[in-house]
C-alpha cells in the first residue's frame, strides 16, 4: 500500500480540461431557439459560444480525458491513484457510477470510485470529501476529483433560458499532500432540499420513469425557474464568498484570484462587482464555454493557472451554486501545481464585454 502522507495538508498537484471538437455558435443556437438572436443572447447572458460533446462522448469519456491529462501534468500513473470523485448531474447512466466508467476508461486499478451529486457544485463537494479521506486513510496519498457535465443530451432547444447557457465540459485536478502552508484552507456547504424544483431534470428516475408521457412532456430536459434561480444566486454568492474570508479574518482584498461557477458572465460580473471584487482578480470563461455544470468552477481555476495569474502562495476562493438547492466555497492556497488547460480561445477574459441584465442563470 502507498505510505501516508507527511505532509499536513491537502492540494492540487495537477489540473487537466477536455472540451469537446465542435462549438455551437449563438447564432446556431438562436436558429433552434424562436424569438431571440445571437446578439441577444450575447446582450443578457454573455456566452459567446459552447462546446458540444460527439455522438459517442458520454460523461465518463469526458471526465477520463480530463483525468489523463490532470494525471500528466501531476507525473502520476492512474495506478497510483487511491480514490476518484466524479461530481456530475449528467452521469452516463443512473447505475452504475460514473466514476467507475472514469475508473475503467483510465484503468486505475487500485482506486476506489464514487460519485458526488451536488449539480454545479459538484467539484467543490468532491474536493471536500476527497481532501478528508486523504487527510483520515493513512493507505490512501492520491485522489483524482473531476467535474463533468454533458448538458447537451439535456436540452430543450425551445427553451431560451437554459438552451442559451448550457454546454458540455470536464475539469479535473489530482489532489494529494503539499506543505502544511498550501493546499485547501477551509470548505464552507450547503443544500436547501425545499428549492429542489427550481432547477432539475424531472423524469427518468425512480419518481417519473421514462414513459411515452415523459417524453412527450420534454421530462428528460433541464428545467428551470429563472427568476428564482437568479433570485438564490444573487443571496448565495455573497453569502459564501463572506463565510470563507470571515473565519480566517480576511477581506475581499486579501483575495488573488476568485475562481466561480459560472452561471453565466453577466451574471457573475454583476455579483463580482457588487461584492467588491476588482475585476481583475475574477476569472470569467463562460464566455467560450457557457455554463459547464460542475466543471466551471475547475475550468476557472484551471483557466487562471494556465493563463499566468496564479503563482505559489496564491490565495484562491471557489465559490459554486445550484440545483439542489446547493452551495459550496473553498480557500485555497495555490502550490504552483502544472495544468495541462485546453483553453476554447486565446483570449483572457477579466469581464465580459457584453452589458445587460441578466434574464437568466445557473
Amino acid at each position: 500500500m502507498t505510505a501516508a502522507p507527511t505532509a499536513e495538508s491537502i492540494g492540487v498537484l495537477g489540473m487537466g480540461t477536455y472540451l469537446p471538437a465542435h462549438r455551437r455558435s449563438n447564432e446556431e443556437v438562436a436558429a433552434m431557439a424562436p424569438g431571440i438572436s445571437a446578439q441577444w443572447i450575447a446582450r443578457r447572458t454573455g456566452v459567446l459560444r459552447r462546446h458540444i460533446a460527439a455522438a459517442h462522448e458520454a460523461a465518463s469519456d469526458l471526465a477520463a480525458a480530463a483525468v489523463t491529462r490532470a494525471l500528466a501534468a501531476a507525473g502520476l500513473d492512474a495506478e497510483q491513484l487511491d480514490l476518484i470523485i466524479v461530481g456530475t448531474g449528467t452521469p452516463d447512466e443512473l447505475g452504475p457510477s460514473t466514476a467507475c466508467r472514469v475508473q475503467a476508461l483510465i484503468g486505475a486499478h487500485r482506486a476506489v470510485a464514487l460519485d458526488v451529486t451536488a449539480a454545479c457544485a459538484g467539484w467543490v463537494f468532491g474536493a471536500r470529501v476527497a481532501r478528508d479521506w486523504l487527510l483520515q486513510d493513512t493507505n490512501a496519498r492520491y485522489a483524482a476529483v473531476v467535474g463533468v457535465d454533458v448538458f447537451s443530451r439535456f436540452l430543450n432547444p425551445d427553451d431560451r433560458s437554459t438552451a442559451v447557457l448550457f454546454g458540455d465540459g470536464a475539469a479535473a485536478s489530482v489532489l494529494g499532500p503539499v506543505a502544511a502552508s498550501g493546499g485547501f484552507q477551509d470548505f464552507h456547504l450547503g443544500t436547501d432540499g425545499s428549492g429542489a424544483d427550481l432547477v432539475l431534470i424531472p423524469s427518468g428516475g425512480s419518481r417519473h420513469p421514462a414513459s411515452a408521457a415523459t417524453l412527450a412532456d420534454s421530462g428528460h430536459t433541464v428545467q428551470m425557474r429563472g427568476p428564482q434561480i437568479t433570485s438564490f444566486v444573487d443571496s448565495a454568492f455573497p453569502r459564501v464568498v463572506s463565510a470563507c474570508l470571515d473565519r480566517h479574518g480576511l477581506g475581499v482584498k486579501d483575495i488573488d484570484i476568485y475562481a466561480n461557477h459560472q452561471p453565466n458572465p453577466v451574471l457573475l460580473t454583476r455579483l463580482a462587482e457588487k461584492a467588491g471584487i476588482p475585476s481583475d482578480r475574477l476569472v470569467i470563461v463562460g464566455d467560450t464555454v457557457g455554463n459547464i455544470g460542475a466543471a466551471s468552477a475547475p475550468y476557472a481555476l484551471a483557466a487562471a493557472a494556465d493563463r499566468g495569474r496564479l503563482a505559489p502562495g496564491s490565495r484562491v476562493l471557489i465559490t459554486a451554486y445550484g440545483a439542489g438547492l446547493a452551495w459550496a466555497g473553498s480557500l485555497l492556497t495555490w502550490t504552483g501545481a502544472p495544468v495541462h488547460h485546453q483553453a476554447s480561445d486565446d483570449g483572457d477574459h477579466s469581464a465580459p464585454d457584453q452589458t445587460g441584465t441578466p434574464s437568466t442563470s445557473p
